[in-house]
C-alpha cells in the first residue's frame, strides 16, 4: 500500500517478517464475523483502517452498533491473526465515530449473506421509513419472492429482523439497514 501523503510503498518490518499494509489487510480478511461466519470483518466494513505509527501497526475497528456483543470476540480474533502472522508491534483500537453503517458492507458481502440465507441490507442507510411505519420490500433469500412480511423487529441477533416469505412460507433474517 502507498503512503497517503507521499505515495511511497509502506512495508512493516516485524521481527523477520516484512509486510506491506496491503498484506495486513489481506490477513484481516481471514478474520470471520463470529455471528455470520461466511463474512469477514473487512468486507463487513468493521475494519476501518490499517495505519503505521512509528513501526507499530494500528488496526482501527468500528462496531456494527453500540453494544454489539461480538466486538470483543472480533478484537480478540484480529489480535490472534496478527500474532499468528508474526506482527510483533501492533494495537487494535475501537473507534465509534463515524458510526458504522451497512453502506460500508461490500457488494460481495451482500451476495454472501443472501447465499447464506439472510436477506442483505438494502442500499441507503439514510432511509428511515421504518421509523415512520413504512416497511421496505425485502426479497426472500431462498425463493427470491418479494411477497414477504416482517414477523419481528428482532431476529437471531439485534442487527437483524425476522421475516417470513408468503410464497415459500420460510422464515428468514433480514440484516437491518443501520
Amino acid at each position: 500500500m502507498k503512503c497517503n501523503s507521499c505515495s511511497a510503498l509502506i512495508r512493516i518490518q516485524s521481527g523477520k517478517m516484512n509486510y506491506s499494509i496491503q498484506e495486513i489487510w489481506e490477513f484481516l480478511k481471514e478474520v470471520e464475523d463470529p455471528e455470520i461466519p461466511v463474512l469477514n470483518v473487512v468486507e463487513m466494513g468493521i475494519v476501518r483502517d490499517v495505519q503505521l505509527e512509528e513501526n507499530k501497526v494500528i488496526v482501527l475497528i468500528t462496531p456494527t452498533y453500540s453494544g454489539c456483543p461480538a466486538m470483543h470476540a472480533i478484537e480478540q480474533d484480529v489480535r490472534e491473526m496478527l500474532v499468528e502472522m508474526h506482527v510483533e508491534d501492533f494495537d487494535v483500537k475501537t473507534i465509534l465515530s463515524p458510526a458504522w453503517t451497512t453502506d460500508w458492507m461490500t457488494e460481495e458481502a451482500r451476495v454472501k449473506l443472501e447465499e447464506y440465507g439472510i436477506a442483505p441490507p438494502q442500499k441507503g442507510s439514510a432511509d428511515k421509513n421504518l421509523i415512520m411505519g413504512k416497511l421496505r420490500d425485502v426479497r426472500c433469500p431462498r425463493c427470491k419472492s418479494s411477497q414477504t412480511a416482517m414477523v419481528s423487529q428482532f431476529g437471531s441477533t439485534a442487527c437483524k429482523s425476522l421475516y417470513k416469505c408468503e410464497d415459500c412460507k420460510e422464515p428468514f433474517d433480514y440484516f437491518k439497514c443501520i
